[in-house]
């Protein structure tokens, strides 16, 4: 509520100002009241993600460009957010110079020149962007960067990034390297890949295609074997994939460190990349379709569009951004499936969702390991546990056994087992999983709070929780299971110290609210137990059972449930 007051409260003052900024244009005579109306429109749709409305009012209020900058600026910005790049850029180059003097004029008006290889041109952009590289943080970097790649297309100069700049100046040698095709290109890439400060593991795919282009197979198909399906990027496993079946020329049909708008178009998405994980989705996909329109054979990147309209709930769109993908790329394909399929479940039911998954995944001849095991945790996720442990079985009999990836099927196996009530195979899966990768905090979690519920081994579950609580000391679900632990033994004053630490970590879960509903009514605060398993009825995340079973609680307490 107070969300949406606020909200309007920044609208009204947008158009006190705006009005005050008109009284000038109508002293001119250049005021139309259908202008203004419609503009505001385009201005609310595009505050509500809504581009495509915002784009027809910006269309109708056209008349405003010459006399209201930011007219000009929001619309270029819409226009772009559309894919329209190209009608964005012939709309700046038909302007004076003092009708376009934003960041974001300048760098189209770039783009267009980079895209002609005019790099004398690009050098005379550079020198007007620079106006504004003081505009925000990563416009200081996109101009600083861009100045970067510009010295090396212009002169085939490598020029070492600011370190202030962090993963990004490695980011930027890399592909600085890889464009001059040196021989340090390898052990740039290797030594990003390995940063354990975030997941570079995206940039393995560009070294892949480097030592495919260097004509490099053995050692391309080397590095390919120790990626894994099971635990890979869309992207690294398509291009494990492509490997695979010896479609080597799949590589530079997508991406060629020697065409300077892939590099460009690649650190567009980078910026996009950064944006989205900062929930700025306009920003992003203003970012994104600049690189796309720089590259659009690298139209995987996409996906990313579509998780950003997915994330802002423009399912439609979502939906038509995934029509890009087709079978002949299996792994963006079978993607696009989960993805339309959780697109399904927000807009009709998980039924019709898990119906169109299953009918899709059933035609798939040979669907590789990655399919496998997602559709197994597809049906684990709607608790059809016979068919994901019919399917975990098959993955078991394909995944080299004695290793981390046999261990995981059979801890996701166990776990299937043990909510159909098997608890002997569960326990089997989950200790044969424990001896192949000892002390894994998650499988012994899952086992000893299995054993807990079940009043069994309670001393050596307790050890195992003890174990997995000093490994993840930050872990919600492993601090709950610990403090369920400590009730189950009678310990509630140790119970509620940890609950209450999986609580601040996670306040919606309905588990712990349920979980110190029943602490505090032990320690004799039925009050306060009460309002928790109140609580838990709101939660939407808490299923039928677990209701079920609070409102027994709450009628009778938990010694006569």
């Amino acid at each position: 509520m107070y969300k949406y007051v606020f909200k309007v409260l920044i609208f009204l003052c947008i158009i006190l100002y705006q009005s005050l900024v008109y009284s000038k244009i109508t002293d001119k005579n250049n005021f139309n009241q259908k202008y203004l109306s419609d503009y505001f429109s385009a201005l609310i749709s595009l505050q509500n993600q809504n581009n495509n409305d915002a784009l027809k009012f910006f269309n109708s209020s056209k008349g405003l460009i010459n006399n209201h900058s930011n007219f000009l600026k929001k619309y270029i910005y819409s226009l772009v957010l559309e894919g329209k790049v190209s009608k964005s850029i012939n709309l700046l180059e038909g302007l004076d110079a003092d009708k376009k003097n934003f960041f974001e004029a300048e760098l189209l008006i770039y783009l267009k020149s980079l895209k002609k290889r005019d790099f004398n041109k690009t050098s005379e952009n550079l020198l007007n962007l620079e106006r504004y590289n003081k505009a925000g943080n990563y416009e200081y970097i996109i101009y600083d960067t861009l100045r970067i790649y510009n010295n090396l297309f212009l002169k085939s100069v490598f020029t070492e990034s600011e370190k202030k700049y962090g993963n990004f100046s490695l980011i930027n040698d890399a592909f600085q390297n890889c464009y001059l095709n040196n021989t340090k290109t390898n052990s740039y890439f290797e030594n990003l890949i390995n940063l354990k400060d975030g997941d570079y593991s995206r940039y393995l795919f560009f070294y892949l295609s480097n030592l495919i282009e260097n004509k490099k197979f053995q050692s391309a198909i080397q590095l390919s074997d120790e990626v894994s399906y099971l635990n890979s990027s869309l992207l690294l496993s398509q291009s494990k994939q492509w490997i695979n079946n010896k479609e080597f020329h799949r590589f530079s049909q997508h991406f060629s460190c020697s065409n300077e708008t892939d590099i460009v178009a690649e650190f567009f998405f980078l910026i996009s990349n950064l944006y989205s994980s900062q929930k700025d989705f306009n920003k992003s996909n203003f970012y994104l379709n600049l690189s796309n329109y720089l590259n659009p054979n690298f139209y995987f990147n996409l996906s990313l569009l579509s998780e950003n309209y997915f994330s802002t709930e423009n399912y439609d769109l979502s939906k038509k951004i995934l029509e890009v993908f087709d079978k002949k790329d299996q792994i963006y394909y079978w993607y696009k499936i989960k993805k339309i399929g959780q697109i399904i479940n927000k807009q009709e039911n998980n039924i019709d969702s898990l119906e169109y998954i299953e009918k899709k995944f059933k035609k798939f001849k040979e669907p590789n390991n990655k399919i496998l095991f997602d559709m197994a945790s597809i049906y684990k996720n709607f608790k059809e546990y016979e068919k994901s442990i019919e399917i975990y079985s098959k993955l078991l009999s394909k995944v080299e056994q004695n290793s981390e990836l046999y261990a995981d099927v059979l801890y996701r196996r166990g776990g299937s087992y043990e909510r159909i009530g098997e608890h002997q195979k569960s326990d089997e899966d989950l200790i044969k999983s424990l001896e192949i990768v000892p002390e894994d905090p998650y499988v012994m979690n899952y086992l000893a709070y299995s054993w807990l519920e079940r009043g069994f081994n309670i001393k050596e579950a307790i050890k195992m929780l003890d174990i997995a609580y000093k490994k993840k000391e930050r872990d919600p679900y492993i601090i709950d299971s610990v403090a369920w632990g400590y009730y189950l033994t009678g310990d509630y004053q140790k119970a509620e110290k940890l609950i209450l630490k999986a609580l601040e970590i996670m306040p919606q879960d309905p588990v712990v609210n349920d979980h110190y509903g029943d602490i505090l009514w032990k320690l004799n605060r039925k009050l306060q137990a009460r309002y928790f398993w109140k609580n838990v009825l709101k939660l939407k995340r808490a299923d039928k059972d677990l209701k079920k079973s609070v409102k027994e609680k709450l009628l009778r307490g938990i010694d006569k449930v």
